[in-house]
């Protein structure tokens, strides 16, 4: 296992920029998925977000021997049963884009009052050394969903994700501001201590076999 490389496992280009705010600092080389295009993707069958960050953490971590970091994360709406759920980045079918999740969320709520709009982003993360899951942690932001999409910033569903406390949508947020709230955010600083044990114990053994 090469502890001195860090996987971020994932291609989304947003998620990315997020997780390496959060990672500054590391004394580690971070990657991501578009490092390694060849590699096959796992079937994400998993009924929670930790089941499926554990189990593309694992996937990923064994197919190239790197300490491993994947989330699950998505949305949660409790007029609509729960869903998009673990399903959000798929919610109006496999090959869907972002337009068209949201304008499916948005359908299934026409008409309801926006007390009844009740939401929240939720964001599981698993930290894999090996083959075995070293960490994991979770994060939530609570909100209500709006019809009109607001803000250019974010992704996915954030232009509709109002956070009643700040006036603004996650996709008005500026991204200093969006962290500091962020399920993704708050599960980052939960799991970033268990990153630095790691990567600084790989470094001391490194030292140990050098003197």
């Amino acid at each position: 296992m090469n502890r001195n490389r860090l996987l971020i496992a994932t291609t989304n280009r947003g998620k990315l920029r997020e997780v390496l705010a959060f990672l500054t600092g590391l004394a580690v080389d971070i990657e991501s998925l578009d490092d390694f295009p060849d590699l096959s993707v796992p079937v994400e069958d998993e009924d929670t977000f930790e089941g499926n960050a554990r189990l593309k953490a694992l996937h990923y971590a064994r197919l190239t021997d790197r300490l491993t970091l994947a989330d699950d994360s998505g949305l949660v709406v409790d007029a609509l049963g729960g869903q998009p759920g673990v399903r959000s980045a798929r919610y109006a079918g496999d090959q869907c884009d972002d337009a068209a999740n949201n304008a499916k969320m948005i359908a299934g709520l026409a008409g309801l009052p926006v007390e009844r709009r009740t939401a929240r982003f939720c964001c599981a993360m698993a930290l894999v050394d090996g083959e075995q899951v070293v960490a994991t942690a979770t994060g939530e932001v609570s909100g209500l969903i709006v019809d009109d999409a607001r803000g250019s910033n974010g992704f996915g569903y954030d232009p509709h994700f109002l956070v009643p406390e700040l006036g603004l949508t996650a996709g008005e947020m500026l991204p200093d501001q969006k962290n500091q709230i962020s399920h993704r955010g708050r599960a980052l600083r939960a799991i970033r201590p268990a990153i630095e044990q790691i990567v600084s114990q790989a470094r001391t053994d490194v030292d140990d076999e050098a003197g």
